[in-house]
């Protein structure tokens, strides 16, 4: 048996095609544009997302037996809002996860409805990359549109759909939509009315590993496969990632560094951070996590070496930096370019240097990138540990951990071994699993993860370096809360 795992990611789709043993036998990759139409508004078009699995599907499939592929899973950005008329077409581009528009109504949600009411039906309060916020500015600021809605999904919901012509999410996607009662997994009516729409509106939910339909007849042509493949819901980008380096189960941790970056803990059982700092989401191994996401991460380090630099030769730039000064770089940098959500959760935060003199040097202002990225993730590390959450080790996986100098500026600012997975393809291998479980090849996600998932190296922290990081995340910590002010008039 073959099996199809999609990863649709912010900048590209990723398709690999695994045979039951999970190793990999094929990669394809399609790019596609982000629009912004205005300063921290950020959205893509749809079909661009179709287009890229109904070409590069055919194309993964070259040279092998198309009618073995048993399975099809997805793992895929999350909170991006995808709004279908009653003729199943796209109302308007989604407004993605990183977009920024929605600060009138997050000040809605969480004052006048509330945090504390909102964490009650949602387990979490309202942050601006959420879905929920988004239909309240479509609602408020394109009428038409929003009376013309009759689907809401995500995007890899919208894959799922085209591939099968099911309404469908998953639960850990779902989670992050800000309208799903993640304790009991069923969608929060009181959070439907507040934001004006009907549970008919809303997709049918299932577990990650369960299948929800077969290809259509008219799909299955036009990819090459046959109408017998199945099609697992699949999970959120993070969830899929998580489940693709085996953090599964209880007390497991993922750091995921890309165009955003994740702290991912896995659980057995529901909880919640009372000052709602991380999420708390369902998971995709039909347990639950606490999850903490910051929104520029790889993307940080991309826009200052390209766009600032004008150099794509990351390797080169990060040579130039010298060992010896790692843990003593006088620069300093926020990570903010797109505001940022946890922990801090404030849309109008700031990328910002701070720290320099006439001798600060290019290498120094590429490390201060590297490392303002790991204090950011160790922001919400250190709310984990406060809630009595041991992190002794994590994996690390996504484009940035293909470093060895910031992998190893990660283990040292956090203090951890870090595990990278032999098969490291993130969500897309994920996914892979899912749809293996839903096939039943293994009897659930965790057999799976033990099966397929092995570590091919660690990064080990150092004592000294750890101890010269602690003493500047100390420094850091200490920049924001005295930025915070002065963001509201700059932004």
């Amino acid at each position: 048996m073959l099996f199809i795992g999609i990863d649709l990611g912010t900048s590209s789709t990723k398709l690999l095609l695994s045979d039951e043993k999970g190793n990999i036998l094929n990669t394809v990759s399609k790019d596609y544009p982000l629009i912004f139409p205005h300063p921290g508004w950020s959205e893509q078009d749809p079909e661009l997302w179709w287009k890229a699995c109904a070409e590069g599907i055919p194309e993964l499939l070259k040279g092998f037996d198309a009618s073995s592929v048993a399975g099809i899973g997805s793992g895929g950005q999350m909170h991006g809002l995808v709004a279908l008329d009653k003729d199943g077409n796209v109302i308007r581009p989604a407004i993605l996860w990183n977009d920024g528009r929605t600060a009138e109504e997050v000040v809605y949600l969480n004052e006048e409805i509330g945090r504390k009411k909102l964490s009650e039906l949602t387990a979490n309060i309202a942050f601006a990359g959420f879905t929920a916020p988004k239909i309240l500015w479509m609602k408020k600021n394109e009428p038409e549109n929003f009376a013309r809605i009759s689907k809401i999904m995500l995007p890899k919901d919208y894959i799922n759909y085209r591939l099968t012509g099911v309404h469908c999410c998953d639960y850990s996607d779902a989670s992050g939509m800000l309208l799903l009662d993640v304790k009991n997994k069923k969608w929060s009516k009181e959070m439907l009315d507040i934001c004006s729409i009907k549970e008919s509106q809303m997709p049918a939910l299932f577990e990650s590993y369960e299948v929800v339909g077969s290809l259509k007849g008219d799909v299955a042509g036009l990819l090459g496969l046959p109408k017998t493949v199945k099609v697992v819901a699949g999970a959120g980008d993070n969830a899929a990632a998580a489940v693709g380096t085996g953090t599964v189960g209880e007390g497991k941790c993922n750091i995921s560094i890309g165009t955003s970056g994740t702290v991912f803990i896995s659980s057995d059982h529901f909880g919640v951070d009372p000052n709602n700092a991380l999420h708390a989401f369902a998971h995709a191994d039909g347990g639950f996590h606490l999850m903490g996401c910051m929104l520029s991460a790889a993307s940080c380090n991309k826009w200052f070496c390209e766009d600032i630099l004008g150099s794509d030769d990351y390797a080169a730039l990060q040579s130039a930096i010298k060992p010896e000064n790692l843990g003593k770089n006088h620069v300093f940098f926020l990570p903010y370019l797109m505001g940022e959500r946890s922990p801090i959760n404030d849309t109008d935060a700031r990328g910002t240097f701070v720290g320099m003199t006439m001798d600060t040097s290019r290498a120094d202002m590429v490390q201060a990138v590297l490392e303002g990225v790991a204090f950011a993730i160790r922001d919400s590390v250190e709310v984990a540990r406060s809630l009595g959450i041991e992190i002794k080790r994590s994996k690390i996986c996504g484009g940035g951990s293909k470093s060895p100098l910031w992998k190893a500026i990660f283990a040292n600012v956090l203090g951890i071994p870090l595990d990278m997975v032999k098969t490291e393809q993130g969500p897309g291998f994920g996914a892979v699993m899912l749809a293996m479980v839903g096939c039943g090849l293994y009897k659930d996600v965790q057999s799976a993860a033990d099966s397929l998932v092995s570590t091919a190296s660690t990064v080990e922290p150092d004592d000294k370096l750890v101890a010269l990081y602690e003493e500047r995340y100390g420094r850091f910590k200490q920049i924001y809360p005295a930025m915070k002010g002065l963001f509201p008039r700059i932004s």
